[in-house]
């Protein structure tokens, strides 16, 4: 493959720490097609030297270092290395890169963010890190936290920058974070972009509000649970055997830590010790600040918001299930690869009607609703699914808005393919899960009790009128709502999947159409599962676009099922049907 080399704009890259070369390398990597082993030092010594051997096609610079964020080695032998870029020690924002080796450690191209050449006369600021902070607050009416250098190579030039986040402001969603980057020479704000992904948009909250609606929740059965059997402990803590009653999910049964006789936490010691704690009702920042939930009995909840576990029940449920399907689908060993569970913080904050995953956090935070609008925790199972999902993104493409307005609402295609790619496998997670007390289907947010009986769909996303979600490609894709602009990639995927036409899924009626009149026949949700992962992981940036992703998914469906076969031929056909092709493909700009 010559490379996905991208080219549109995007908004400030890495979120939060770059994964240490060491980090990267001791982790196994895995495609649901076999377990891939693990990138070794050569591997990643080929693809820096690489790199530098292909600067043209790479635009790596003598003054620039590779950071290796990511590192995989497919089961056909082929190699990937997601770098991140440092210019004279200063990190880059927006230089993404992967570099793609064959079998032999012999180079095949380069998947990249951008193809300016990333360079500033100087890495000398001429604003003070207080200076720059003061702007930032000043512009996102907020509180400055940490404050980083950076060469901010996202606009189409590289400019000398300071990256400063901000927590708080009147227009912010409470507990959300964002980096509001400041030209360290001039003081200009360039950008100001989301650091956490909440479930709720402003512009869906606007929306449902104008229009005076209160969501409804469709909960599960409200049971008590039984008493787990009891198992003496050779010693503490020791795995145990626990039940709950969840508010959406019905009776479950919980893997939990036994610390003492009679004494249990809910924590998953099989799951990379997943965990779910208590805010408290306060918008904490840190995990670990949040209060343990412990009892005595091993029976979590009563089914009701009125037991404040109830809620952790469905959290502790929602990201074990995650963490389970992305490990037995993909073998990815928890959401940054790192064999880690998920941790959870129920009652964040006061009011807060969404749900988040917080790269600072490394979790989720589960607001109880705002008491107007959303009058329960925001914990459905696909709520969790799709927010622990933008975690595995965060970790690998990373994709950024192309633009961000005043109200917090971002815009662009690689945003589009951001929410899209967390619904498709937040998604794929209920399917995986396949509980009867919440049926998988391919809606999300239908838990959630509006009027319309679901946020979005993916086989006709355009039935979602709440956030005017659309089903097909057009040229306003380049600068339309995240939320609304998802339906072309989900639809394209559903597709994929399931094909075009009527037809009833569990106890779902579907009608997919096609922009172009066609039928496709879908080759089944687990091999469209496999490509569009293959795809994310492998050969999309934070850059990427509808077009290039059209062309990522060909490459994976080529890497596992060959570019000769049906799978393959699907593919092209998937996104044809959603008006992305070859021939309407945008000339690059940058």
């Amino acid at each position: 493959m010559a490379g996905v080399a991208t080219a549109a704009p995007a908004g400030p890259s890495a979120r939060g720490a770059v994964a240490s070369s060491t980090e990267a390398l001791s982790s196994v990597k895995a495609t649901g097609t076999g377990a891939s082993q693990a990138a070794g030092a050569d591997v990643v010594k080929a693809a820096r030297a690489a790199a530098t051997a292909h600067a043209k096609d790479t635009g790596i610079g003598a003054k620039e270092t590779l950071v290796v964020k990511d590192s995989l080695v497919d089961p056909e032998g082929k190699r990937h290395v997601r770098f991140e870029r440092a210019y004279r020690g200063v990190p880059v924002v927006g230089g993404d890169l992967v570099v793609h080796l064959d079998a032999k450690n012999g180079y095949v191209g380069t998947t990249k963010a951008v193809r300016h050449q990333v360079s500033v006369p100087s890495i000398a600021p001429k604003l003070t890190e207080r200076q720059a902070a003061a702007k930032a607050a000043e512009s996102a009416k907020g509180e400055a936290g940490r404050t980083e250098l950076v060469v901010d190579a996202t606009a189409g030039k590289a400019v000398l920058a300071y990256r400063v986040t901000v927590t708080g402001g009147h227009a912010a969603e409470k507990g959300a974070l964002r980096a509001v980057t400041v030209d360290a020479t001039s003081g200009e704000v360039i950008a100001t972009t989301p650091l956490t992904d909440a479930f709720i948009s402003p512009k869906l909250k606007a929306a449902l509000r104008a229009k005076g609606r209160t969501a409804t929740p469709r909960t599960g059965a409200t049971r008590t649970p039984k008493a787990p059997g009891t198992k003496p402990a050779a010693g503490f803590p020791a795995q145990a055997d626990g039940t709950g009653a969840s508010i959406f999910d019905g009776s479950l049964k919980l893997t939990t830590t036994q610390t003492a006789q009679d004494s249990f936490t809910l924590k998953d010691p099989s799951r990379g010790d997943a965990e779910t704690r208590d805010a408290g009702g306060k918008e904490l920042e840190k995990f670990a600040d949040g209060k343990a939930l412990t009892n005595s009995t091993n029976r979590w909840g009563n089914g009701t918001a009125s037991d404040p576990v109830s809620a952790a029940v469905d959290a502790q449920y929602g990201i074990t299930s995650t963490f389970d399907y992305y490990k037995s689908v993909f073998g990815r060993n928890g959401i940054t690869n790192d064999g880690k569970g998920p941790g959870a913080l129920v009652h964040f904050g006061d009011k807060v009607g969404n749900a988040f995953w917080s790269p600072d956090c490394g979790c989720m935070l589960y607001g109880d609703g705002d008491g107007e609008t959303f009058k329960q925790p925001l914990v459905a199972l696909d709520v969790t699914g799709h927010e622990l999902s933008h975690g595995v993104i965060g970790a690998t493409a990373n994709f950024q808005p192309t633009r961000v307005d005043a109200a917090g609402n971002q815009f662009g295609e690689a945003g589009s393919l951001n929410e899209s790619l967390a619904d498709i496998f937040g998604s794929g997670m209920e399917f995986k899960t396949n509980n009867p007390e919440n049926p998988p289907n391919y809606l999300l947010g239908e838990k959630l009790g509006l009027d319309q009986q679901f946020l979005r769909r993916l086989d006709k996303p355009s039935l979602d009128k709440l956030e005017g979600t659309v089903d097909y490609w057009d040229k306003g894709s380049y600068d339309r709502e995240v939320h609304a602009g998802s339906g072309v990639s989900s639809h394209a995927f559903y597709l994929l999947a399931e094909g075009s036409g009527k037809k009833t899924i569990g106890k779902v009626s579907y009608d997919s159409p096609t922009s172009d009149g066609s039928t496709v026949t879908g080759i089944g949700r687990e091999k469209a599962e496999q490509i569009f992962y293959r795809a994310l992981t492998r050969y999309m940036v934070s850059t990427t676009d509808f077009h290039q992703a059209r062309t990522a998914t060909l490459q994976a469906a080529a890497d596992i099922y060959g570019s000769g076969g049906t799978e393959y031929k699907t593919v092209d056909k998937a996104w044809a049907a959603v008006n992305v092709t070859e021939a309407n493909t945008p000339s690059a700009k940058h």
